[in-house]
């Protein structure tokens, strides 16, 4: 079976908040919503970012809410990373990530990969990458290239 995600869900705060971040301040599409227990948001082809109630998905999962803890999800080094057309996007997409309440985490830069990127964090604290790798294409068939 080949490798293939469809939901990446995050364990909110607060969803209508993180809603309002997502769908209201940047304008992303819901596909579904249940008001105030999960909200999904399309993301890419085939792809959804679950917004759920971080103590619903902990007992969901029947696990302990490690969130505070060294090693917790909310500690790992992880990143949800955007790719887009060009230096000026990246720039674009950060300032508008701000505006709707995110945190800037890093300002934008010439990367060592020869690249431009930086980071924000929504109001839960997860940070997301906004870059342009001129070396990444996507095929028409969603395959990704590297140059």
């Amino acid at each position: 079976m080949e490798p293939r995600i469809s939901i990446i869900t995050l364990g909110v705060k607060d969803v209508d908040a993180a809603r309002r971040f997502y769908v209201e301040g940047l304008g992303w599409k819901a596909a579904l919503e249940v008001e105030g227990e999960v909200v999904f948001i399309q993301a890419g082809h085939g792809l959804l970012l679950g917004l759920w109630s971080r103590e619903r998905m902990v007992d969901d999962a029947g696990l302990p809410d490690l969130a505070g803890m060294p090693g917790s999800a909310l500690h790992a080094p992880m990143t949800l990373s955007h790719n887009v057309e060009s230096a000026a996007a990246v720039d674009a997409v950060i300032a508008e990530a701000v505006a709707a309440g995110g945190v800037l985490v890093r300002p934008a830069a010439e990367q060592s990969w020869g690249g431009y990127a930086g980071y924000f964090a929504d109001p839960d604290g997860f940070r997301w990458e906004i870059a342009w790798n001129p070396s990444l294409t996507v095929q028409e068939d969603g395959t990704v290239r590297f140059s």
